[in-house]
């Protein structure tokens, strides 16, 4: 089969389109025939060797057919999404013209979207919606704030957030995006900086800033401590992404810098598809049914061919995307 590997670590340029043996799927695995695949910054990171695990073939999610499935556990030619179990990580991903995933990672889906369209979904709004209503237990009425709220995670979780009935407080480091974050239903919209707290008018007599019942904190480490200053005793904070690096804590006292009673968790995508985390518990089909009713718009911001790979990921290194950047195969 073809399929794009990382040669050896880099920019862009390192990822060469090779012939490489078709995957053959075990009892417990689905081969996936990839119809498209959504981009994901930990590849850039993997490409860089950046990361703690990768594979040459990378891709952490795609959506296509059912080829083969020793087990029966999926219809061949069905529609499917598979989200990581391993993917890109230690073992072949999307970015193959073939990919065998676990079947705890395979999700079957009816939808008359285009593959470019779906492809932008599983990894997003699996995620979103894990952090929100897994970790973060979102309510009705509770406040939240999205740190990097215009990535497309934070997209995903805007929406979900707000359907759910939160007031969601939202941040973007570009203000041409404040009008964007409020349709999409945010009450308020902030800029993201260190120090977010200071655009805040004090009045509180001990002059805080509003302090939230869940902040869910994509933008990483950098404003970790910051983060858990913003929410309130008895409230969560949850990491959930590294948009602004993977530097470390320096100097980490948490006697000192942590505020008392504040829930402190983090989650990473690759746990999806894990007895603590399974994907048969998102409801990936409904967010579909919304999506193709026009109740959201999650349509990639950018689409590739699969001959354009240097090109999608020269965007990608770039963090001026705006959405989700997606790659579709002909066949």
């Amino acid at each position: 089969m073809e399929a794009i590997v990382i040669a050896r670590f880099g920019d862009p340029e390192v990822l060469e389109y090779r012939t490489v043996p078709k995957p053959q799927p075990k009892p417990g695995e689905v081969l996936i025939q990839v119809k498209a695949f959504g981009l994901n910054h930990a590849e850039m990171h993997m490409r860089r060797g950046e990361w703690d695990e990768w594979n040459p073939i990378s891709g952490l999610e795609c959506v296509g057919v059912v080829e083969a499935c020793p087990g029966g556990e999926f219809q061949i030619g069905s529609q499917v999404a598979g989200v990581m179990g391993g993917m890109g990580r230690n073992r072949p991903g999307g970015y193959g013209e073939f990919a065998s995933v676990p079947i705890s990672n395979v999700i079957a889906v009816e939808t008359k979207l285009a593959w470019d369209q779906l492809a932008a979904l599983p990894e997003v709004y699996c995620t979103a919606w894990t952090c929100l209503f897994s970790i973060l237990n979102i309510q009705r009425d509770e406040t939240l704030l999205i740190r990097g709220a215009t990535s497309t995670i934070g997209q995903a979780a805007l929406n979900l957030a707000v359907d759910a009935g939160a007031q969601v407080t939202a941040t973007t480091r570009r203000d041409g995006r404040f009008v964007m974050l409020k349709k999409m239903g945010a009450v308020d919209v902030k800029h993201e900086q260190p120090s977010l707290g200071n655009q805040y008018d004090i009045e509180a007599e001990d002059h805080s800033p509003p302090r939230f019942d869940k902040t869910l904190n994509l933008i990483g480490n950098s404003v970790l401590l910051e983060s858990i200053s913003l929410t309130r005793s008895g409230g969560r904070m949850l990491q959930a992404g590294w948009l602004g690096g993977l530097a470390p804590v320096c100097d980490f006292n948490p006697m000192v810098q942590m505020d008392s009673g504040v829930h402190f968790s983090l989650f990473h995508s690759k746990v999806l598809g894990s007895p603590d985390f399974p994907i048969s518990g998102i409801p990936l089909q409904q967010i579909i049914q919304k999506i193709e009713n026009g109740a959201w718009d999650a349509s990639p911001t950018h689409v590739f061919e699969y001959s354009d790979i240097h090109r999608a990921h020269r965007l990608l290194d770039s963090h001026e995307a705006g959405g989700k950047i997606v790659v579709r195969r002909q066949h």
